[in-house]
């Protein structure tokens, strides 16, 4: 009898935290605003920022992989240096930081594609071809622009 009651009580509160997640995720109408700074220019939108406010350390390991690597399959849609396009947000924002999208996040975005959840860009599809190897090289190269441009 008591495993049949902490069993049912358990279901009911996965049911009650999946309401809530349900209910409490952010609007896909609305998003936030990127990341400002003295070089962003009013003209920008949501998309990202001024690609010449973007500081890019000298890289080393991993990262210049990832860049090469976040170039031919990413940047299309996130921008040269993560500066964001009309395709698709910078990743240069605090929504990105690994506390709040960690490395796994964005390896299961990359691989299966993303609803639209903080952004006015659509669904994300999965990227074609990308492979774990990939994810491994381009978050490298993700952290270190973020860690650079103060996203922590």
């Amino acid at each position: 009898m008591a495993k049949r009651f902490l069993g049912g009580a358990v279901a009911v509160g996965l049911v009650l935290a999946g309401g809530f997640m349900w209910f409490s995720r952010p609007d896909p109408n609305t998003g936030p605003v990127p990341i400002t700074s003295a070089a962003h220019s009013g003209s920008d939108t949501q998309a990202g920022l001024v690609a010449d406010s973007i500081v890019v350390p000298s890289l080393s390991g991993l990262a210049v992989q990832g860049e090469a690597e976040f170039n031919a399959n990413c940047a299309s849609c996130h921008g040269v240096n993560l500066a964001g396009t009309n395709q698709g947000p910078t990743l240069i924002h605090s929504l990105y930081r690994p506390n709040h999208h960690g490395d796994g996040a964005i390896a299961l975005a990359a691989m299966n594609g993303v609803h639209a959840h903080h952004w006015q860009f659509g669904n994300m599809p999965p990227v074609e071809g990308i492979t774990p190897q990939n994810l491994t090289v381009i978050i490298a190269y993700i952290r270190a622009l973020q860690q650079a441009n103060g996203v922590l």
